[in-house]
C-alpha cells in the first residue's frame, strides 16, 4: 500500500506503479505532471471515514467532502463515484489540466489518490462553497450578495476563463461552466473548479468534434446539436451564468411566464419589451441601473445563437470592466437547445446517447453575419 509522503511531491502515475491500475496511454500522458500523492487511509481519516456530515457538495462524477489533513490543513476532497464508468478518465483529465496551470481564479489542485478502486482528488478548501449554494439554493441558505460582490464574481470568472482560453498552453475549454463549479473563498472571490470535462485546444485548432457533455441550461446550442466544440461554448455558458448572478434564478430549474421560457428566452423577451431590469434579483435592493443593464447586455452578446457572433472571453473582460456603450443594433437573439431522448443525465451532467431527434430551437429568428468586437462596443465613456 502507498503511504502518504508528507511535504513531498510525486507523480501519481509514474513513481508508484504498484498502487495504481494501468490506464494505457492516458497514464503515460499524465505521468510527467507532479502532484502530491495521498494514501486512501489518510484521506479517509481526514474526512472521518467520508462521514455525511463532512459532505459539502457534489461535483461531476463524485461527492466532495471537507477534510482536515494531519498537518491541520483544511482541504476539499473529491471522491469519484465507483459506479461511474468514466470516473477514471475524468480524474486523469482533471489532474492533467490543473496540475500545470495556476491562476487567481482557478481552484488549486493539491494532490490525488489512485489506490485500488479509489479515485480521489484533493483541492484547496474554499470557505463559501459554490455560487450555486450561496445564490441559487434554498432561500433559507442564501448568502447576502450585494451588487459589488456579484460584479466581482462575474469579473473573476471571466478572467479565469480568459486565462484558460488565451494564456494556458495549450488552451483549455472547460465545457462545464455553471454555478456549482464557481467556488467562493472567504471574501467571495470566485475560482473555477471541476475540470473533469475540459478539453485541450491547441492554437491551430478551430473546433473539436466530441461527445456532448455538460449541464442542462448552460449548453451552447451548436455544441449540443452537432458536438462541434469551440471556445465560444464556454462563452455561452458564461453568459447564462451572468444572467443567473443578476437574477438570482437558476437556468436549469426555473421556467418563466405562461410560455415556460428558459432564462435566456425570458431575458430576451423582456429586452424586446423594454423591461430588462425586471430580471434583477428582488434581494438586490441597491444597484447602479446603468451598470446592471450593461452586464445583462454583455450576457446577451455571449448567448447569441451563432457562435461567431459571440465575443471572446478576453473581449468579455473588457466589456464588463470598462464603461463602454454596447452597440445593440448588432445584438441577435439567443439560440436555445432543448434535449430529448437522445440525451440522458449522468452524475448530473448531460451526455449524448444518439443523434436521433435533436432539435435546435430559436423562437426569435436567425442570426446575422459575424460582427467584430469593435462593432459590438462603441469605445467611449457613456
Amino acid at each position: 500500500m502507498c503511504m502518504w509522503a508528507r511535504g513531498m511531491s510525486f507523480s501519481c502515475f509514474g513513481a508508484f506503479n504498484s498502487c495504481k491500475e494501468k490506464t494505457g496511454s492516458q497514464t503515460e500522458e499524465i505521468a510527467t505532471y507532479n502532484v502530491r500523492l495521498f494514501s486512501y487511509n489518510s484521506l479517509r481519516s481526514a474526512t472521518k471515514d467520508f462521514h455525511p456530515s463532512n459532505r459539502i457538495g457534489r461535483g461531476g462524477f463524485g461527492v466532495v467532502y471537507r477534510g482536515v489533513l494531519r498537518d491541520g490543513t483544511i482541504v476539499a476532497i473529491k471522491r469519484l463515484s465507483t459506479e461511474s464508468t468514466q470516473g477514471t478518465n475524468e480524474l486523469l483529465t482533471e489532474i492533467n489540466m490543473i496540475s500545470k496551470i495556476h491562476h487567481l481564479n482557478l481552484v488549486e489542485l493539491i494532490g490525488c489518490c489512485i489506490e485500488g478502486s479509489n479515485r480521489i482528488l484533493v483541492y484547496e478548501y474554499l470557505e463559501n462553497n459554490s455560487l450555486a449554494h450561496a445564490l441559487l439554493g434554498p432561500k433559507a441558505k442564501h448568502v447576502s450578495l450585494g451588487w459589488p460582490k456579484r460584479t466581482a464574481i462575474c469579473m473573476g470568472t471571466a478572467s479565469g476563463l480568459a486565462f484558460l482560453h488565451e494564456e494556458a498552453e495549450p488552451h483549455i475549454v472547460h465545457r462545464d461552466i455553471k454555478a456549482s463549479n464557481i467556488l467562493l473563498d472567504e471574501n467571495f472571490h470566485p475560482k473555477i473548479g471541476d475540470f473533469g470535462l475540459a478539453k485541450l485546444f491547441p492554437d491551430n485548432v478551430t473546433h473539436i468534434s466530441t461527445r456532448v457533455a455538460g449541464t442542462m441550461g448552460y449548453l451552447a446550442p451548436e455544441y449540443a446539436m452537432f458536438g462541434q466544440l469551440t471556445k465560444k461554448a464556454d462563452v455561452y455558458s458564461f453568459g447564462v451564468l451572468v444572467l443567473e448572478i443578476i437574477s438570482g434564478r437558476s437556468s436549469g430549474t426555473t421556467a418563466f411566464g405562461e410560455d415556460l421560457l428558459v432564462l435566456v428566452e425570458w431575458v430576451w423577451r423582456l429586452r424586446e419589451e423594454g423591461r430588462l431590469l425586471e430580471i434583477v434579483d428582488p434581494e438586490l435592493t441597491e444597484y447602479p441601473e446603468d451598470e446592471v443593464l450593461r452586464f445583462i447586455k454583455v450576457a446577451l452578446f455571449c448567448t447569441q445563437e451563432s457562435f461567431t457572433q459571440r465575443p471572446s472571453m478576453k473581449q468579455v473582460v473588457e466589456m464588463l470592466s470598462k464603461d463602454v456603450t454596447l452597440n445593440e443594433n448588432l445584438l441577435t437573439a439567443p439560440g436555445v437547445y432543448r434535449p430529448d431522448t437522445s440525451h440522458r443525465l449522468v452524475d448530473g451532467n448531460l451526455q449524448e446517447t444518439s443523434n436521433k431527434g435533436k432539435q435546435l430551437i430559436n423562437p426569435f429568428g436567425t442570426s446575422t453575419a459575424f460582427s467584430s468586437y469593435d462593432s459590438m462596443t462603441l469605445m467611449h465613456p457613456r
